[in-house]
C-alpha cells in the first residue's frame, strides 16, 4: 500500500516538475530560434514575403530550415497561396549548418519542397503544405514518406515574426517555429530614391560679341576680358602693318 502511494506521489511530483519546467523550455527554444536567423525585412503588407525558421528538434537529432513564400491569392484578400520549404539533416545540437555526408555512418540530409496555401485573419495565421515532393537526398541514403508542415500562429508586425507552432500529423506536434520574414515582395514596387545628375558640357557654343570662349577647357571669357583681347587684337594688326611698311615700301 505505502509503495503505491509512494509511486503515485513520485509520478505527481514529475508530472510537476514538468510542468514547471515546459515554459522554460519552450521560451529557450524560441530564444535560440531567433539568434540563429537573418535580419528582419520591413514589409508594407502584413503578411506576404518569404519566411525563415531555423529550429533543431532535440528529441530526434534533427534540424530544420523552413521557408515560407506566402502570397495572397488576390490583394487584400484574407486567403494565401505559396510554397513551404524544408531542409533537414541529422546532427547534434553543435551541428547548426549541414555537417559533411559521412559515408561510414548514417546521416541524412533532405530537402522537401510543398505547395502551401492558409489564411489571415487579423494577426492570426494559418499556412501549411497540401502535399510533398522530394526535391533533393543530399547524402544518397535514400528517404520514406514526409508529413507535410502546418504552422499556426500570430504575427507580431514590430518584430517581422510569425510565432507558430507546427503539426504535421506525425511527430511534430505543437513544436515552438519561429519564423521571421526576410524578403518583401514589394520591395519592386517603391521607386528607387531619384538622383539627378547633369554630366558637365564638354564644348559649349561660340559666344557673341566681344568675349573669348576657351571651348577646349570649357571655360568662358568674362565681357571684360573679351574686350581687352579685343584691344589688344587692334594693337598686334596694327605693328604688323607698320613692320610691313618699313620692310615691304610701296612703289
Amino acid at each position: 500500500m505505502r509503495q503505491g502511494l509512494a509511486w503515485k506521489q513520485l509520478l505527481l511530483t514529475l508530472a510537476l516538475l514538468g510542468v514547471g519546467l515546459a515554459p522554460r523550455v519552450a521560451r529557450a527554444t524560441v530564444a535560440e530560434q531567433r539568434a540563429r536567423l537573418p535580419p528582419p525585412a520591413e514589409c508594407q503588407d502584413p503578411v506576404e514575403g518569404i519566411w525563415r525558421a531555423h529550429q533543431y528538434a532535440v528529441a530526434r537529432g534533427e534540424w530544420y530550415i523552413f521557408t515560407l513564400e506566402v502570397h495572397r491569392v488576390k490583394p487584400g484578400s484574407p486567403e494565401l497561396t505559396g510554397t513551404v520549404k524544408s531542409e533537414y539533416w541529422s546532427g547534434t545540437a553543435k551541428d547548426q549548418e549541414a555537417p559533411p555526408c559521412n559515408r561510414g555512418g548514417y546521416r541524412f540530409h533532405h530537402i522537401v519542397h510543398m505547395p502551401g496555401k492558409g489564411k489571415l485573419r487579423d494577426a492570426d495565421v494559418a499556412f501549411g503544405g497540401t502535399s510533398y515532393s522530394w526535391e533533393r537526398d543530399v547524402c544518397g541514403t535514400g528517404h520514406g514518406g514526409y508529413n507535410p508542415d502546418h504552422f499556426t500562429g500570430r504575427i507580431d508586425p514590430a518584430l517581422q515574426e510569425f510565432q507558430s507552432v507546427n503539426n504535421d500529423g506525425g511527430v511534430a506536434v505543437n513544436e515552438p517555429t519561429l519564423f521571421r520574414r526576410i524578403h518583401c515582395f514589394d520591395e519592386a514596387s517603391t521607386p528607387p530614391p531619384a538622383v539627378s545628375v547633369t554630366p558637365p558640357r564638354l564644348f559649349r557654343p561660340k559666344s557673341r560679341g566681344g568675349s573669348c570662349q576657351c571651348a577646349e577647357a570649357g571655360v568662358a571669357a568674362s565681357p571684360a576680358q573679351g574686350r581687352a583681347l579685343g584691344a589688344l587684337g587692334l594693337v598686334l594688326v596694327a605693328c604688323i602693318r607698320r613692320r610691313r611698311t618699313s620692310l615691304w615700301p610701296i612703289d
